[in-house]
């Protein structure tokens, strides 16, 4: 392929008086209306650094087939380090009449080297442009999420460990239910973030494919190398079909799916925090790092953070389902309705790593109240499942008739304002004749922990070694 000729003279893209990006085929610009809807320049300019990664192996491919020559390549690569140095440094002059950052550059480019900026756009489309950039923000914003998930994870194993066999209720519908360690509590959040870290793990290795070289919809008639710059920025492969590529916005979707169902996760953290800090439980207490007081009571010491965690689930779902509405309607390839892919996805990424961030704060800030939670966990008849269970173990009852027989006695000790341990051997025997001394020893709630041995149970020894194994998979 021939370097590509010197071209006639073209207007300077800002100063075109008439539309600035499509020069010949209009004749007037837009109206305001216009152009403030038509520009994402407010907003994708955070795509800055992958706009420069993208545009400079598109270059470098382009030099290899000698279709730039290497004295505009090199041109390229230096005015994009000039452009990145000023971006960073807040010089950058961003021009909404260009709408969007890739023109932003491209024409800034264009100012400083000439001709050679405007020809790297030879064999590609902001179509493809965009998708592969906003498929580069979206794999670094899930490197740095699940650092902090695995951040958060941590944070929680280290607390399991240290709690590994301090009681506290189990609840099921909010009821006392069976006596479990807080550890124990811990862990089951360090599994559902494990799950989001997975999830995450397979967008990006969905997404890991390069659209760059697609051009518009159709690809192009330049011999390009797609394979070499899918390559240079880190993508296993380039995408197979060019309609796809550049309509496909599955990774941003399945980002925010991913996100929300973390965000979920965070949100239930955050409400047992809120339940735990309050005065009726006082299971934990939050440092003044992270809790907030009140305008009027000066008692009052609130958990704002654990609730902002809360509710900034909203945001994120909401997030996935604008964008699900946005795209389900459209036929291919491109649309500008697209444009309304990129608000969403940055905000829910906001808003989920200052949610992961937060959360880590407050569990390395809490402190647990071990005592209270010890004398709160064989409250409401927590240790009736034990009773039914040595019924069926040592007197050989089957399980419904054990679980009747501990529902008389349980109605009893109730009547009596008892727990089930405060009741005597004759008061059980004469509701089931067979019970002996010895089941007052499964009825406390060290004995009820200790006994949950199952693989996954709340036995201290369990939950001893399942945070050792999180906390050196972590590390």
């Amino acid at each position: 392929m021939p370097l590509l000729s010197d071209t006639p003279h073209q207007p300077d893209l800002r100063n075109e008086a008439a539309n600035v990006q499509w020069g010949g085929r209009f004749t007037a610009g837009p109206s305001v209306v216009m152009q403030e809807i038509n520009a994402s320049i407010g907003f994708d300019r955070k795509m800055w650094r992958q706009d420069i990664r993208g545009s400079l192996a598109h270059a470098a491919m382009l030099a290899k087939l000698g279709i730039l020559s290497g004295e505009d390549e090199a041109a390229i690569r230096s005015g994009m380090a000039a452009i990145a140095a000023e971006i960073d440094a807040g010089r950058f002059p961003f021009e909404e009449a260009l709408e969007d950052i890739h023109m932003n550059i491209e024409a800034r480019l264009t100012e400083r080297i000439g001709d050679a900026g405007r020809r790297l756009h030879t064999g590609r489309s902001r179509n493809d442009q965009v998708a592969t950039d906003f498929r580069l923000w979206v794999r670094d914003a899930i490197d740095g999420l699940s650092a902090q998930i695995t951040d958060v994870m941590a944070a929680l194993a280290q607390v399991a460990a240290r709690h590994a066999a301090d009681p506290m209720p189990g609840f099921t519908h909010l009821q006392t239910a069976q006596p479990v360690t807080f550890g124990h509590h811990m862990l089951a959040y360090v599994e559902m973030l494990a799950r989001d870290r997975g999830r995450l793990a397979d967008c990006r290795r969905r997404l890991n494919e390069c659209p760059l070289g697609s051009a518009a919809l159709a690809g192009t008639s330049f011999p390009l190398d797609r394979d070499m710059t899918a390559a240079a920025l880190g993508f296993d492969r380039p995408t197979a079909n060019s309609l796809d590529a550049v309509s496909d916005r599955d990774f941003a979707l399945e980002f925010l799916a991913s996100a929300a169902i973390s965000a979920m996760h965070l949100s239930r953290l955050a409400e047992e925090i809120v339940i735990w800090c309050s005065a009726p439980y006082r299971f934990i207490r939050l440092s003044d790092a992270f809790t907030t007081g009140s305008s009027i009571m000066p008692q009052k010491r609130n958990p704002d953070a654990a609730e902002l965690v809360r509710a900034k689930t909203g945001r994120i779902t909401g997030a996935l389902v604008g964008l699900l509405t946005v795209m389900k309607g459209l036929p291919l390839a491109y649309a500008k309705d697209m444009q309304e892919d990129k608000e969403p996805v940055f905000d829910a990424a906001d808003a989920w790593a200052l949610g992961l961030a937060a959360t880590a704060g407050m569990v390395r800030d809490m402190t647990p109240d071990t005592a209270r939670m010890a004398e709160f966990a064989g409250s409401g008849f927590a240790t009736a499942t034990d009773l039914a269970d040595w019924l069926v173990r040592v007197l050989k009852l089957p399980f419904r008739t054990a679980h009747h027989v501990t529902g008389r006695l349980v109605a009893r000790a109730e009547a009596l304002g008892v727990d089930l341990a405060g009741l005597s051997l004759a008061e059980m025997q004469a509701v089931e004749p067979g019970i002996t001394a010895e089941v007052f020893g499964v009825l406390t709630v060290a004995a009820s922990v200790a006994s949950r041995t199952s693989y996954g149970g709340t036995a201290p020894r369990n939950v001893a070694a399942q945070a050792t194994r999180w906390m050196e998979a972590l590390a």
